[in-house]
């Protein structure tokens, strides 16, 4: 029997998955993509897609269309503290961390333009949003093949590539595939990490959390205070997923309860202040893990998103850090693969995106300690002006961890985690601007690397030595000079510097190391 052969399989058709597959066909990779469930998710997983994930998304061609599918850009971010939606039974807004929409974003990004800011704003989606626009964008393309239904079994591996075994959903038949890399992102119970033998380092089962995700109606309840991104309690956070009719609730388990037991309808009409009418479209446990894979490769085998890391919700981190594995994973995989890089380039992905990893689980457990010690004050409190003080002061780096979102480097150097401050050391987020003429220059970048080239610098060694495509770029304006630094950069296709100089006499040694994983 013939086996099917596919550069790239790639195991998990959930965002990171999808991700993954939208990169590799931008640079001419074929892939098959395999998703055990017969359709895109139905729950709401996130519901941030931070600043940094729509700078990627914007480069694979599809930020228009997920802003398409989420809530109105003149809606706000805000994070609300109160004590009831009820007002009429003596519920208040205790305090309110205020940020602003896409649209008002996009206007403070223009009037500063001083490197500090994103090129594209966060978005507030729902997960259930999130993944058709994905699908549409990678089923049909002639690079991709998307199964949803099958799933992904077994695999050997051996010097030349690896032979997975994938079975169908519906029917229990199986195939075998041969592949020259294999990637799992297939979640937190990942098979392809367990079939690694990849064990998980930190805590599990850090919360025993209950989601209640419904429609209704009911603005006037559930917007009592204005519309707000989540309305947060002791008890826990009601999510507005689309301002308009959808909504989750995510609360405790208490303890020593069977969550089994628990009346959803029951536990709506507690945490809002009374009934009201609504459908409720999921109700589930589930618990909340800090964990992080003590590996993120093994031979031809990879992990990325959840299959790599898990977090608790605080800080948005899950999906966010999952796409940026993707894009790292993906340029490198086809560089790989297209015949530019050594082996050191896709052994760069583990000692590249297993930091950021680390950092952001961190980042997600540090973000819960001050959720609990607000939970703290609403036991201990009994001012409601106090209470308010206090949680003001405790503030909300959850939601402000622009260092977190943005500053992560991969030359090993840990900046703030709240502040971002703009570089083009090699590692580095490229920093976004707005040229003179009005355009971005993330939007001049091209495909694969790009080189700026600011004033008079002579760039001739590193265009004649390039072994992948290159994009030049002459930026000619002063202005930018102190934001970045050096005459020329050289640009990454994940938007991260490889190197920077004020004159390059050795091309080749340049090359050598962006494409074997060094940062020059």
């Amino acid at each position: 029997m013939s086996v099917k052969h596919i550069p790239v399989l790639i195991a998990g058709g959930g965002p990171v998955g999808m991700t993954l597959a939208r990169t590799l066909a931008l640079y001419g990779v074929r892939c098959l993509l395999v998703e055990r469930n017969p359709a895109t998710t139905r729950h709401p997983k996130m519901d941030i897609t931070n600043g940094r994930s729509m700078e990627l998304f914007r480069r694979l061609g599809v930020a228009d269309r997920l802003r398409a599918v989420a809530v109105p850009e003149e809606n706000n971010f805000d994070i609300s503290w109160i004590t009831s939606l009820a007002k009429e039974a003596g519920g208040r807004e205790l305090h309110r961390f205020r940020y602003p929409s896409v649209a008002e974003k996009r206007v403070e990004i223009l009037a500063r333009n001083d490197g500090t800011q994103p090129r594209e704003p966060a978005m507030r989606v729902s997960q259930v949003m999130i993944e058709p626009v994905l699908r549409d964008a990678i089923v049909g393309h002639p690079m991709v093949e998307a199964r949803w239904g099958t799933g992904f079994e077994d695999f050997e591996q051996d010097e030349t590539g690896v032979t997975v075994t994938l079975r169908t959903t519906e029917t229990g038949t199986t195939e075998q595939v041969r592949c020259g890399f294999l990637a799992g992102c297939d979640g937190g119970t990942s098979a392809v990490r367990e079939r690694l033998g990849i064990a998980l380092e930190g805590r599990a089962a850090v919360a025993h959390r209950y989601m209640i995700h419904f429609r209704s109606a009911a603005r006037d309840l559930l917007q009592a205070f204005g519309i707000a991104w989540h309305y947060q309690t002791d008890k826990g956070t009601l999510i507005a997923q689309d301002d308009r009719d959808t909504w989750t609730l995510q609360t405790r388990v208490p303890q020593d309860v069977d969550a089994a037991t628990l009346d959803p309808d029951a536990m709506l009409d507690a945490w809002v202040g009374r009934s009201f009418a609504r459908e409720i479209l999921v109700a589930n446990p589930w618990f909340t893990h800090l964990l992080l894979a003590e590996r993120y490769q093994g031979g031809r085998v990879f992990l990325a998103g959840d299959a790599a890391h898990q977090y608790i919700p605080t800080g948005g981190y899950g999906m966010n850090t999952g796409i940026g594995d993707a894009v790292d994973l993906g340029w490198k995989l086809a560089a790989t693969l297209r015949g530019f890089a050594t082996p050191g380039l896709l052994a760069s992905y583990e000692s590249e995106r297993r930091p950021v990893g680390y950092r952001n689980r961190i980042a997600s457990e540090r973000h819960t300690g001050v959720r609990l010690r607000i939970a703290e004050l609403y036991q201990s409190e009994r001012d409601p002006e106090a209470l308010a003080r206090g949680i003001a002061a405790l503030g909300n780096a959850e939601n402000e961890s622009w260092g977190i979102e943005f500053g992560y480097r991969y030359d090993g150097v840990e900046g703030d985690p709240v502040t971002y401050e703009p570089t083009t050391a090699p590692g580095a987020r490229l920093p976004s601007v707005f040229l003179a003429d009005g355009s971005a220059l993330y939007d001049h970048l091209g495909p694969w690397f790009t080189l700026l080239r600011f004033g008079d610098a002579d760039p001739s060694s590193l265009i004649d030595a390039a072994p992948a495509p290159l994009e030049i770029v002459n930026v000619a304006e002063p202005r930018l000079a102190s934001i970045y630094g050096a005459k020329l950069v050289l640009v990454r296709p994940d938007t991260h510097v490889g190197w920077r100089g004020n004159a390059c006499d050795d091309g080749p040694a340049v090359w050598r190391h962006v494409l074997d994983g060094s940062l020059a």
